[in-house]
């Protein structure tokens, strides 16, 4: 009976263990920058919490500046989402986390007009007994809008590789049918020259290549 209480210790431990190797990993992603008219674009804000077993009170807030202007409040959460009257007015969409890790927004049916500086502002309030200390850290995204979506760099150098291999398999294959071709022809000649040769021997001297049989 004394070996139940450990076992069932033992196994809380691997629980646990287990469960901390399941658990969410949060990593800061940067947004991407280049956004395509006409389609959804998700501004990327993610401030990660060194102790997420602390919880804290998360202030969000967005900030728009086009080239040559100043910012102005477009996106808030405090608690509750709100949109500020503006340029984005009915197509900002909150699209973080329930953790308050991931505090992104989506720009949806993005206009050219959008290209310039996107702002998010995070705060928390950590609630600890004794004090309650505050963190604040901030993303900037220069977002560039285009008409069009660029081929991927990536994929053209992919593309480009893949006819390179493609060139270097045929020729490889054209160089393996040229030896083989030669090699059989070689062969076929060897084997005629040797007919040849067989044939110009002499009656007489073929039976004498005939091999004696041991009675």
């Amino acid at each position: 009976m004394a070996a139940l209480p450990r076992l069932v210790c033992a196994s809380s431990v691997v629980l646990v263990v287990w469960a901390g190797f399941c658990s969410a990993v949060c990593v800061e992603v940067p947004s991407e920058t280049e956004a395509v008219q006409g389609k959804d674009m998700k501004l990327l804000c993610i401030s990660c919490m060194k102790r997420e077993e602390v919880t804290a009170n998360t202030v969000v807030e967005w900030f728009y500046r086009p080239e040559g202007g100043k910012d102005e409040p477009i996106y808030e959460y405090r608690k509750k989402n709100h949109e500020f009257p503006s340029r984005f007015s009915g197509r900002l969409q909150w699209n973080g986390s329930k953790d308050m890790q991931d505090v992104s927004i989506t720009v949806v049916n993005v206009t050219l007009n959008d290209s310039g500086i996107y702002t998010c502002n995070i705060t928390r309030e950590f609630e600890f007994e004794i004090h309650r200390p505050l963190f604040t850290s901030s993303r900037l995204i220069h977002l560039t809008v285009v008409e069009e979506a660029g081929e991927d760099f990536t994929s053209v150098i992919s593309e480009i590789m893949m006819y390179i291999l493609l060139v270097f398999l045929t020729l490889w294959l054209l160089i393996e049918m040229v030896y083989c071709y030669r090699k059989v022809s070689k062969a076929e000649e060897a084997a005629q020259e040797n007919a040849t040769d067989y044939l110009a021997i002499p009656s007489e001297n073929k039976e004498n290549c005939a091999v004696p049989v041991e009675e």
